[in-house]
């Protein structure tokens, strides 16, 4: 297990790489990692994330789809946008759900280890993505949120690779939020 948490490592830094240079190669690799994480989990008893993984699946099928047809900036990378009050107000609501819901499901119905923290990573991580999918700068917060929480969650279970891979996602998160950021502001706006 030790090779394949390895090699699902250095395909996430690779992956969220991408992700902050706004390179659409970002998807099919993390397709690939995704795929190795869900294994990892499940082995791990993290069933709210092994399920995350899965969905992570078809989310980034739609992510590669959303940035190969999208907007371009004037660098010829993905047009970087901004969430207005509202869409903020209904991802504070989908994490309340999707957490509340997971979290009660693997507690009292599954021997999940840590059922709370799970959900509620497994909840941020969904949003996170799918936010990163349509290109909202935002989508960085939320990772840099998620990665900190991850970083206990897997210690706490053994996985050191998998922790120390979330250092580097952290480190990479908020990188991201500062090249995200200094590329719109570079944007013209779209007329």
């Amino acid at each position: 297990m030790y090779y394949l948490e390895l090699f699902a490592a250095v395909l996430g830094v690779i992956s969220v790489w991408l992700v902050v240079k706004r390179n659409i190669w970002a998807f099919p690799i993390g397709i690939v990692m995704v795929i190795l994480y869900a294994w990892i989990f499940f082995e791990a008893k993290f069933y709210s994330d092994m399920l995350l993984q899965l969905v992570y699946v078809v989310m980034q099928a739609q992510g590669w789809y959303v940035w190969a047809h999208s907007d371009r900036a004037q660098d010829d990378k993905i047009r970087v946008l901004q969430l207005n009050g509202r869409q903020w107000i209904w991802g504070l609501i989908f994490l309340v759900l999707v957490t509340l819901s997971l979290g009660y499901t693997m507690q009292h119905y599954t021997d999940a280890a840590l059922p709370w923290v799970d959900a509620f990573t497994t909840a941020m991580s969904l949003l996170a993505q799918w936010w990163m999918n349509k290109k909202y700068l935002e989508n960085w917060h939320i990772w840099i949120t998620v990665d900190a929480v991850y970083l206990y969650q897997y210690s706490a279970k053994g996985l050191f690779l998998t922790t120390g891979l979330y250092v580097v996602f952290l480190g990479l998160a908020a990188y991201g939020l500062y090249e995200w950021k200094s590329k719109l502001k570079q944007q013209s706006p779209i007329c």
